[in-house]
Parts: C-alpha cells; sequence; structure tokens
C-alpha cells in the first residue's frame, strides 16, 4: 500500500510533488481498472460456460457465414417461430437416387417398402341404389398412410440330422452353418439392433433391457454388454484393422481426442483415459474413414504407435503431442485449426454480449478471421491445384495481414485476459495455421474430427459398457465402424447385420481377402445396407 497523507502534508509539498503524485495515483487507477475489467471478463465467460448456449457464430461484413449451433440444437432451431407443415408422404418415404416423380413408375418407386393395399368399396345394392342400374368404376382415388410395427421377435429352432451307420459306431451330423457366438442365442439382427440403439441412438443397454421386458423378452445388461465385447473382439476387429490399413492411403488426415472415465482399469478412481479419433479428410477425400482408439494417457506414444505407418498431412487443434511427431519425422506434416484460433475470441464477444463487443480487438480479430473463411467457401468448388493456387493470390494476403495485426496489439493486452490468450495462440500456431495455404487438400480448421467425436460425447453419460478396458476398446472400434458407416451412406443397423453374418463364415480362412468385400464402400454389399 502507498503512504497515506494528511491535509497538512499534502499542502506542504510543492507543486512538482503533487504532480508525480496525481500521476501515480492516475497509473494505479488505470491498473485498477483494467484489473477489474480482466475480472469481470473472466466472471462472464464463467457465466457463459456454464449457462450459455454452446455456439460458435462466424458473422463477416454482417452475414452468418459459419453455425456450429445448429449441428447440437438441430430441431430446436428447425422448428423456432415456425409454422409446421405436414410433409407429404414422398417427403417422408422418397424414391432412391431421385425425388422426381416419373410417371408410370409407382412399382419402381415403392420398390424398397412393402405396401399393403386396403380397398374401400360400395356393395352392388348401394351403387344400384344411388346410380342406378348403370354405371361404370373410374380410376381409384388413392391416398397413403405410414404404418409402424414395433420390434418383432421369433426363436429359430436349428434340427441339425444325426445320422449312425450300420457298424454301430460311426455318426455323422448335418452341416451346421457359422453362427454368431456359437452355443449362444444372440444372432446377427439381434446384436445388430444393439448396437444400433448404443452405437447409433444413444440409448443405454438398461434401456434396451426395459424395452424387451417390455415384449416379454428377458435380455440382462450384463448379457448384451457381453455379447457386443466378445463380437467386437472376435469379429468387427479385423475390419477395424484393415480399415485402419486403407486410413494410410489418404493425403490428409485429422485428428483429436476426448477423455473418458474407464471404473475399472487398475487406477484410482476418477482417473482419466481418453478415446482418440483419426479421420480421412473430410472435404476433398474419398472413401471417408473414422476410426477411434481408446488409449489409458493422452501423452505422445499413442498417436506415434497409430501413425506409425502414415506419411502426409494431419490437421490437429494445438496440442503439442503432435508438433512432437512432426519433429521426429520428416514425411509428417502438422496443419492447424483456424476454428481453434478464433474461440478465445468468440468467448469474448458471446460473454460480453452483442453491443458491448463492439469496436473490441477480440470483435476484430473474428471479422477478420470469418472474411478468411468467406474467401475460403468460394473456392470449394474448383480441384485441389487450383484451390492451392487461388489460395495464394487470394487469401494469404489476409493471413499475412491478420497476424501482422495481431502482433501490433499484444502489448496493449493484460497478458491473463482472453484477448490476450488468443493472441498468443494464433502466434504460437502461426506455422500450423499457414500449412493450409501450401496444399488445396488441407481444410482451413479440424471440425470434421470434432463432429466425428461429437456422437461420441452425446452418449458420454450412457457408457454403462465402458467399464472396463475391454468394454472401452469394443466401443472404440463399433464406434469407428458405426461413423464409417454414416460418413459412406451406408445404414448402420443392415450393415452390421450383414458383417455379423458374413465374417464368421470365414473364421477358419488362411487369409483375410474377404473383408475387401464388406468395406464401406465396396460395390459388393447388399442394396439393404445403402441408404
Amino acid at each position: 500500500m502507498g503512504k497515506k497523507y494528511t491535509e497538512s502534508e499534502l499542502n506542504s509539498l510543492s507543486k512538482e510533488e503533487l504532480i508525480s503524485l496525481f500521476l501515480s495515483v492516475q497509473t494505479m487507477a488505470d491498473d485498477l481498472s483494467k484489473k477489474l475489467d480482466l475480472l469481470l471478463e473472466q466472471m462472464n465467460i464463467s457465466k457463459q460456460r456454464q449457462f450459455g448456449r454452446s455456439s460458435e457464430k462466424m458473422v463477416c461484413d454482417g452475414q452468418l457465414s459459419l453455425n456450429l449451433d445448429l449441428a447440437l440444437n438441430e430441431a430446436e432451431a428447425t422448428i423456432t417461430g415456425l409454422y409446421v407443415v405436414e410433409p407429404e408422404f414422398e417427403q417422408i418415404c422418397p424414391r432412391p437416387y431421385t425425388r422426381k416423380k416419373a410417371k408410370g413408375k409407382r412399382e419402381e418407386e415403392l420398390k424398397d417398402l412393402p405396401v399393403k393395399v386396403i380397398n374401400h368399396e360400395l356393395s352392388e345394392e348401394e351403387l344400384t341404389s344411388r346410380l342406378g342400374p348403370k354405371w361404370k368404376r373410374l380410376p381409384d382415388e388413392v391416398y397413403k398412410r405410414l404404418v409402424f410395427h414395433p420390434a418383432t421377435f421369433e426363436v429359430e429352432e436349428h434340427h441339425v440330422a444325426v445320422y449312425a451307420g450300420m457298424d454301430g459306431q460311426t455318426i455323422i451330423r448335418g452341416k451346421r452353418p457359422a453362427d454368431l457366438l456359437r452355443n449362444s442365442i444372440v444372432t446377427p439382427s439381434l446384436e445388430a439392433a444393439i448396437i444400433n440403439n448404443k452405437y447409433v441412438n444413444a440409448v443405454p443397454l438398461y434401456r434396451m433391457e426395459q424395452e424387451f421386458l417390455r415384449n416379454d423378452i428377458r435380455i440382462s445388461r450384463q448379457v448384451m454388454a457381453n455379447w457386443t465385447i466378445q463380437c467386437a473382439e472376435r469379429y468387427l476387429s479385423l475390419l477395424y484393422d484393415l480399415l485402419h490399413q486403407e486410413l494410410y492411403k489418404a493425403n490428409i488426415l485429422q485428428a483429436d481426442e476426448t477423455s473418458v472415465l474407464v471404473s475399472k482399469d487398475g487406477r484410482p478412481a476418477g482417473s482419466r483415459s481418453y478415446m482418440w479419433v483419426y479421420r480421412t479428410g473430410k472435404m476433398y477425400e474419398s472413401n471417408p474413414i473414422i476410426l477411434y482408439e481408446y488409449q489409458k494417457t493422452r501423452n505422445t506414444s499413442h498417436p506415434r504407435e497409430f501413425l506409425k505407418g502414415y506419411s502426409g498431412t494431419v490437421v490437429t487443434d494445438g496440442y503439442q503431442v503432435y508438433h512432437t511427431l512432426e519433429k521426429e519425422r520428416e514425411d509428417l506434416k502438422i496443419a492447424g485449426c483456424w476454428s481453434h484460433a478464433r474461440r478465445h475470441f468468440a468467448n469474448v464477444t458471446k460473454a460480453l454480449g452483442k453491443e458491448k463487443a463492439k469496436g473490441t480487438l477480440a470483435e476484430e480479430a473474428l471479422k477478420r478471421i470469418a472474411a478468411i473463411y468467406k474467401l475460403e467457401n468460394e473456392l470449394q468448388h474448383l480441384t485441389a491445384g487450383e484451390r492451392q493456387q487461388q489460395r495464394q493470390l487470394k487469401i494469404k494476403p489476409h493471413v499475412d495481414a491478420f497476424f501482422a495485426w495481431v502482433k501490433s496489439h499484444l502489448l496493449e493486452l493484460l497478458p491473463k485476459s482472453e484477448t490476450a490468450k488468443g493472441f498468443t495462440y494464433c502466434i504460437n500456431q502461426e506455422k500450423y495455421l499457414r500449412v493450409f495455404l501450401e496444399d488445396g487438400n488441407v481444410p482451413l480448421d479440424n471440425n470434421a474430427a470434432e463432429a466425428a467425436i461429437r456422437s461420441f460425447c452425446i452418449g458420454r453419460a450412457n457408457w454403462h459398457l465402458i467399464d472396463t478396458i475391454e468394454g472401452a476398446k469394443a466401443s472404440a472400434i463399433i464406434y469407428s465402424i458405426v461413423e464409417t458407416a454414416k460418413a459412406n451412406r451406408l445404414k448402420p443397423y443392415n450393415y452390421f447385420e450383414h458383417l455379423l453374418t458374413e465374417i464368421p463364415k470365414h473364421m477358419d480362412d488362411k487369409n483375410l481377402d474377404f473383408l475387401d468385400d464388406l468395406l464401406p464402400w465396396s460395390e459388393k454389399l447388399p442394396e439393404s445396407c445403402r441408404r
């Protein structure tokens, strides 16, 4: 604390001493004001994170160019403030590949759905009494309704013929098909339904157990968990390993990770484990692949092992382990994420509100980044080579100007402020944030990897299966195939039923070439698997 002056002491001070004292008080007041603003900012950001909506909007020249909130709140955002119009039947069940109605093609349109025709006719007596003895029938007036049938169950009773030779010693049996989990009652259709409910629709096992019970079927959650883990380990892991090898063929990968609690992994309660996700570059790669990997920790050894056979570019957030890998290898390049670069600034504007954020450095930073995104969006239709040329011509000057502007304003901010954190992040990540300018296939951000891991995070409260390391690894395998199937426009239930029917048939094969026909983009998959 500074010295406290009495009135007589102040009166005895010289003019120069009073000016010096006033300037020091003014400096202290400015520092106090800045610290108060920083405290209020931190409080507002904390309040926004706890109670505010989780949205990220990017505005350029007053126009909304990016809204990640819609992905998380699609139902609410779609229905709010609108009059809901009852959809037409063709909107609910569109004809595959085209929605344009072709005259005379009704059978083709309905070939993928069973149709039950219900006739509403008048009797001969009613027609004669109302139309007279002579009348003719015109074309029927046709309308359609969509009927739902709840889950039905039936028991397959397999009778295996047994034969004995006349010698009284030789006994042979009829050929028994390769079953899923031999001597178990589970079938491909049943296990596919369990997987679809849990990993696609995020329905916890205890709710499935209750629903089965309402249909007079008693299958405990422990039994369902055991079936799922065994199917993942014995059968689905084979396809997962092949997809891992196929992943290496991509020029661009995207990576992310999220924490998960595994209660029985040999460590103290509450210890964090991690689910890593790797996917092919979403925008410019065919045959998309999305793979999860469970690991106890978040250290460099895990991506080092997973990516040991990969050569190319990996798009990530600013996590240091990826940068460590790049320094270890000459054939691996790390690209940064512009979506992460803007998040500190977005936190400030959301905490302050639209009006108070006007004129702040955080708002200006968001506008500059939004301008980069706007230009990038205009290049989506180009080839990779053309896109790279246009990025150098149109976007690079904006990137150069952004980093020059950030560096020129950094010293104006309190080091612990959210805006200063954003500026520091951008400066530290500049090398990686510039990589997209060098390759037209590299996306501007890592949003695709984050979207891939979102479905895993949505079911976080329902992870009763992930109580053990075996359950966590099984979930990683299944989530990988689910998300890869969805990315390739397959129906997850039908695809898993097909996989669990076909893979057991080949468990005694000396090679795994049959798996090529089961890849999500294989032309040999049944049409029932395709959307």
